[in-house]
Formats: C-alpha cells, structure tokens, sequence
C-alpha cells in the first residue's frame, strides 16, 4: 500500500472510478455507494480492502455511504 498521502495503488482507483461510472449510468448521478462496492462479498483481496478502507474512513473521515460521482471525481483528482 502508498501510504503517501494516503494515496491509492493505480489499480485500485481505477476499479472505483469503473465501479463509480457503472453504477451512475444505471442509477443516476444521485446513486450513493459505501467503500464495500468495490469489493466481492466474499473478500479475496483484503489488503486493498483496507487500503480502501483507509482511504475512505481516515484520509477523508467520509460517512459510510457517499454519491458515486464524489468518490469518482475525488479519485480522478488524485491521479
């Protein structure tokens, strides 16, 4: 994990903002999500998950559920 800046691992950013864009187009612009979006019910990837979870909860102390569009232009922005 990048832990400057509390950065994510392209990778990662790049599935929220697919994820974040799919789930826009088939809800709408007002479609909330929580960092669990990203991930399988079943967590197969739990260093990602954490790093998300980081992310979310500590780097931006966001509330559980967000709007799609904020995370995505949150995340686009640290590219």
């Amino acid at each position: 994990m990048d832990q400057a800046g509390g950065m994510m691992r392209q990778e990662l950013r790049e599935k929220i903002i697919n994820i974040c864009t799919r789930k826009i187009n088939e809800k709408g612009p007002s479609v909330g999500v929580s960092f669990y979006a990203f991930f399988a019910n079943k967590n197969d990837d739990p260093e990602a998950l954490m790093e998300a979870a980081t992310w979310w909860i500590e780097t931006h102390q966001l509330n559980h559920f967000e709007k799609a569009q904020k995370i995505k232009e949150m995340i686009e922005q640290e590219l």
